[in-house]
């Protein structure tokens, strides 16, 4: 819902959804934002704008009654459209489950802020290839959007990334990181401030791969760059971030995010908490979506694998922000291979919000059969006993299964689960 307010009644975590006036009254180019920022919000109350316009669905709300008007019923064509479309939607039978319908109807805005933020995130890697500083209002309106869809839906944004493959690695692999790391500071209960930074260390972390003198002979990709040239992509990466004028939190942290809580890692080689928050935070979800959505693209990485594997590897990740990703992500992330105890291979398309180990997934092959099977969207919370995840599908189980291209399945049974 809109609401109309007095700028001085602006607080952090409200939506802004226009502010009314003209622009040589305020000092914000971009028209729709979050206010995660105390200095943004101290610009804004000291501006000259008439009123602001907040987004109730997309942030905080002022106290009861505070607002000085709600939005006249004669809002914009589109918006009036879009109500009427929502509405005979409602009236629409599904056979969706609930979650699934809020996880479908998020998927198309997601993919909206995954296609600007690509535009954004090649701008960015092209100046930091010619030595040029990026503002940190060019990248907000990114994290912006990706924080209003963590928000709507914890799990969509994180599952399109985990499906989604048209779009180069390192682009698909900012929005991913920076979604996570959302995810993640949403699940930690971190302020809307904290939760703006650390969507701002996700997406900027890598950015410094775009500044590393290519050795002799290289071919392109970054992955096989010799390790002294890879390990140098955080020391760039810090000098383009500061350079840009980020908070000095968001620059530490992306200095830090190879770094392992037993020492191990590089560069300073730091450990246990001599590693700041976000810098813990972000080496989970830098490795996650590395092992989850490997550079080859091949699609044959399975995230609730890749959990295990993660939780396996001793003295690499805070034991209890890792519990909290775990949290966050489910036990089984969407886009995860799981095996039934029908004997079903199925893909885990939805999270369960009162059993992270019961999500809802897309049946289609059965290993008894040795055959695929009519699909079937099936919410193990809600199934009465009808069946229940035994564990991932392994490397074995895809292969008997003859996927031909296991990311492209993916999200042939995400949009079919979605469809209903």
């Amino acid at each position: 819902m809109l609401k109309r307010i007095d700028p001085h009644q602006a607080r952090l975590g409200m939506f802004v959804h226009k502010l009314e006036g003209n622009w040589f009254s305020h000092s914000f180019w971009w028209g729709r934002f979050l206010l995660s920022d105390a200095g943004r919000l101290d610009r804004l109350r000291a501006s000259d704008v008439a009123a602001v316009i907040i987004d109730t669905e997309r942030g905080c709300d002022v106290a009861e009654g505070a607002a000085l008007a709600a939005m006249p019923p004669a809002a914009p064509r589109r918006r009036r459209q879009m109500l009427v479309e929502d509405q005979q939607a409602a009236r629409r039978p599904s056979a969706l489950p609930p979650g699934l319908r809020g996880m479908a109807r998020e998927f198309g805005r997601a993919e909206q802020a995954a296609d600007m933020g690509v535009k954004v995130i090649s701008r960015a890697f092209i100046e930091a290839r010619l030595g040029k500083a990026v503002q940190p209002e060019v990248v907000a309106p990114v994290v912006e959007a990706v924080f209003a869809s963590v928000q709507r839906n914890p799990h969509a944004f994180n599952g399109l990334m985990r499906c989604k493959r048209d779009m180069e690695y390192l682009f698909r692999h900012a929005l991913a990181t920076s979604a996570l790391m959302i995810s993640l500071g949403r699940q930690m209960k971190l302020s809307p401030g904290q939760m703006h930074d650390a969507g701002l260390v996700g997406l900027l972390m890598d950015s410094g791969i775009a500044m590393i003198p290519p050795p002799p002979g290289w071919q392109g990709d970054w992955q096989s760059l010799p390790k002294r040239a890879a390990h140098e992509h955080v020391l760039f990466g810090r000098d383009f971030v500061a350079m840009g004028g980020f908070d000095e939190a968001v620059v530490r942290a992306c200095y830090e995010h190879h770094e392992r809580m037993d020492g191990a890692g590089y560069p300073e080689k730091l450990a246990g908490e001599g590693i700041s928050l976000l810098g813990r935070m972000a080496a989970i979800c830098d490795a996650y979506d590395d092992l989850a959505n490997p550079f080859d693209g091949d699609g044959r990485s399975n995230p609730a694998c890749v959990i295990e594997r993660m939780q396996a590897d001793a003295g690499a990740y805070d034991p209890d922000i890792m519990r909290e990703f775990i949290a966050a992500m489910g036990v089984y992330p969407i886009g995860s291979f799981v095996l039934l105890a029908s004997h079903r291979l199925a893909m885990v398309v939805d999270q369960s919000p009162d059993d992270p180990a019961r999500p809802t997934v897309r049946c289609f092959h059965s290993l008894k059969l040795g055959r695929a099977v009519a699909q079937e969207t099936l919410d193990l919370n809600h199934c009465f006993g009808k069946d229940r995840i035994v564990g991932p599908a392994d490397s074995a189980m895809l292969a008997q299964a003859n996927l031909p291209d296991p990311g492209q399945m993916r999200m042939k049974l995400l949009a079919a689960a979605c469809a209903g």
